[in-house]
C-alpha cells in the first residue's frame, strides 16, 4: 500500500522546476478555495429554497462531525507528511503533523455528500465534489498530502453524513423553525423586509 501511496504521489507532484502559474494555482486551491463553502452555504441560505435550510444546517454538522473524527485518527495513527520522509517536491509550508487523511478533503467532501442528499438545488453538490477533488491535486501538487489522505477522507465524509442523516426530521420540527429561522429573520430584518434575501 505505501509503495503505490509513494508512486502515486511522485507522479502527481510537482516537478523540479513547475509552472509559476500552476504553482499559484495550486496555492490558491489548496489555502483559499474552502472558504468559498461558507459563502455557498450563506448564499443558498438566503437565496435558495426554503425548504434545504434543513439539509444546509445537516451538510455543515456532517462537516465538523467529519473533522473532530480526523482530530481522533490523528491522535491515534501518526502518518508523516511527504517532506518529513522526505520524498517529493514540496512547495508549500506545512507542520509535520499527521497527514491521514486530509481535513480540507474532508470538510469538502463532506459538505458535497449533504448538499446531494438534502437540498433542491441538485448543482450544488456536484460543484462542491469537484472543488474537493481540485483542492485534492493540489495539496499533492504541493507536497503536503499523500493520494491515500484524499481517498481516506471520502469514508469518513460518507459516514460523518449517515451518522448525522436520522437527526434530519427533528432539525426539520425544531432547530429551523424554533431556533435557526428566528435568529435569521431578527438579524436580516431589513434586508428582508426590502426583499433582498428570503424570508
Amino acid at each position: 500500500m505505501e509503495s503505490w501511496n509513494d508512486t502515486i504521489f511522485l507522479a502527481l507532484n510537482a516537478p523540479e522546476r513547475p509552472s509559476h502559474a500552476i504553482v499559484l494555482l495550486a496555492i490558491v486551491l489548496a489555502q483559499w478555495a474552502i472558504f468559498l463553502i461558507p459563502a455557498l452555504l450563506a448564499a443558498l441560505w438566503l437565496w435558495g429554497n426554503r425548504e434545504s435550510r434543513t439539509g444546509l444546517l445537516l451538510a455543515a454538522l456532517g462537516a465538523e462531525l467529519a473533522l473532530a473524527f480526523n482530530q481522533v485518527i490523528a491522535l491515534l495513527w501518526y502518518h508523516p507528511r511527504p517532506f518529513a520522509v522526505p520524498t517529493g517536491h514540496t512547495l508549500l509550508q506545512h507542520v509535520a503533523d499527521s497527514s491521514f487523511p486530509s481535513d480540507h478533503v474532508t470538510f469538502l467532501v463532506a459538505v458535497g455528500f449533504g448538499l446531494l442528499a438534502w437540498i433542491h438545488e441538485r448543482w450544488a453538490g456536484p460543484l462542491v465534489l469537484l472543488l474537493a477533488a481540485s483542492v485534492a491535486w493540489a495539496r499533492l501538487y504541493l507536497g503536503v498530502h499523500f493520494p491515500f489522505d484524499m481517498l481516506g477522507a471520502v469514508p469518513i465524509a460518507a459516514a460523518s453524513i449517515l451518522i448525522v442523516m436520522p437527526f434530519r426530521a427533528w432539525v426539520s420540527r425544531t432547530i429551523v423553525p424554533r431556533l435557526a429561522e428566528p435568529l435569521y429573520r431578527r438579524v436580516f430584518s431589513v434586508p428582508i423586509e426590502r426583499g433582498w434575501v428570503r424570508p
